[in-house]
């Protein structure tokens, strides 16, 4: 018998809620909990339709997730980490036993050929080297290639069950493409997606998630990794990225907010019908424009450096002259001989693509006039420095996405919403028991 404190009835009364569409079970808001919710008697297994999923599946799968942050994982944060990557793997379980339902269970030597692949992007095409890396960081290969064969196997399920039922007209991509040529010259963005599906049963759960997954890409997690881990999107297996899209195109919560938003910037959770999307803004430019991103830039760096054990006084008045300096400057010209009189370095490069830049120099850059510069950054250790635009070849006006291309666009969207319909299904029809 389970020894468990019940508060006196006359101390804490429940609210008593009545059942409503929002709320199915009419949950209280205010609750009593009998005994303590002790995230350590929690174990993260299951078994879906028979196959075992373990604890070193998880532990392996968030070191794969969360190898790219410094940043130290709280305990509660860990414990909603490894809940979602529980689904997550249940999920990919679900996926994989379907494809082999099917006749289209993936080979090992299509999963080995990814695999090689990756290592090729990552490691100078050493597939050992990647295998060290994995078992180094508390992953191991058989984890990373268990979430290939996943990818694969949806990739499979969806060509089959979902993309042939998939039509769209000439008439809609006509449409489409005329809305686009009314909306020249105004902002589209190239957004990442991180999409988690919620019901108002597990909404609030499903939101906690969200927030840990935002919090450790705020201190540096990689964006690609946790979309390709978490996000329930067909984008998840290309890192999330949505490519480039308009704000109409968009659901209405999701434009508003990539509206404001500056290249490199993070926004989320965002709530969507349907449930809850992070975002991260890749590029932004203009609808049938150039890509100022695309321009070559001739730039000047002019940098100055301080003396060991320089104090904070002296730095402060070498920074100031350096400033002053640059203020007086007339154009490129100028720099090299004055320069020399302040004892700053100047180094020219004539063929940096904008798109290479950090986010935020680049954005201050291509605001520049030719012979202008930026404000001084840098710090004593690293030195000072200011970039000078001196030159800029701006790309042709591109022509537009193809007929095709925006077939495929709508195509994939509507490929999306069916996706995530049979994955509901596959979850529906499946016997998973937990530990």
């Amino acid at each position: 018998m389970i020894g468990l404190s019940v508060a006196p009835v006359a101390s804490s009364a429940q609210t008593v809620a009545v059942p409503t569409a929002e709320n199915p079970f009419g949950l209280p808001e205010d609750i009593t909990l009998f005994g303590k919710a002790d995230p350590d008697r929690r174990t993260a297994t299951a078994v879906v339709n028979g196959y075992v999923i373990t604890g070193t599946d998880i532990d392996q799968r968030v070191a794969l997730v969360t190898a790219a942050s410094d940043a130290e994982i709280s305990e509660e944060e860990m414990l909603r980490l490894r809940v979602q990557v529980l689904r997550n793997l249940i999920d990919e379980t679900l996926k994989i036993q379907a494809a082999a339902a099917d006749e289209m269970a993936v080979k090992p030597e299509e999963v080995q050929q990814t695999y090689i692949q990756l290592a090729g992007q990552n490691f100078a095409g050493e597939p050992k080297k990647m295998d060290e890396y994995l078992v180094s960081i508390g992953s191991s290969p058989a984890s990373l290639k268990r979430q290939i064969e996943g990818e694969v196997a949806w990739e499979n399920l969806l060509r089959r069950k979902i993309m042939p039922f998939v039509n769209v007209s000439a008439e809609e991509v006509n449409d489409s493409l005329k809305r686009m040529n009314e909306a020249r010259g105004t902002d589209e963005y190239r957004l990442g997606e991180i999409y988690l599906s919620a019901t108002t049963e597990n909404r609030a759960a499903v939101l906690a998630n969200a927030q840990a997954i935002v919090q450790q890409l705020q201190q540096g997690g990689s964006f690609v990794a946790y979309a390709r881990q978490f996000s329930e999107a067909t984008t998840a297996v290309v890192g999330g990225d949505l490519g480039w899209v308009r704000l109409g195109q968009l659901p209405s919560q999701l434009g508003e907010a990539a509206r404001t938003m500056q290249t490199g910037q993070l926004v989320g959770p965002i709530e969507i019908p349907g449930g809850f999307s992070i975002l991260y803004l890749i590029n932004k430019r203009q609808v049938l424009m150039a890509d100022p991103a695309e321009a070559l830039l001739s730039l000047k760096q002019i940098s100055i450096n301080f003396a060991p054990g320089i104090t904070q006084d002296q730095a402060e008045v070498r920074v100031n002259e350096f400033a002053d300096f640059i203020e007086g400057l007339r154009g490129c010209s100028d720099v090299e001989a004055g320069a020399a009189k302040i004892n700053a370095e100047v180094v020219s490069n004539d063929n940096i693509k904008a798109a290479n830049l950090p986010a935020q120099l680049r954005d201050i850059i291509l605001g520049l006039q030719i012979g202008q510069a930026t404000p001084p950054f840098g710090g004593v250790q690293e030195g000072v420095r200011v970039l000078m635009l001196c030159g800029r070849d701006d790309p042709a006006d591109t022509g537009g996405p193809t007929f095709a291309a925006v077939m495929d666009q709508i195509e994939e969207e509507r490929v999306n919403k069916r996706a995530q319909r049979y994955l509901r299904d596959l979850r529906n029809d499946a016997y998973i028991e937990y530990n």
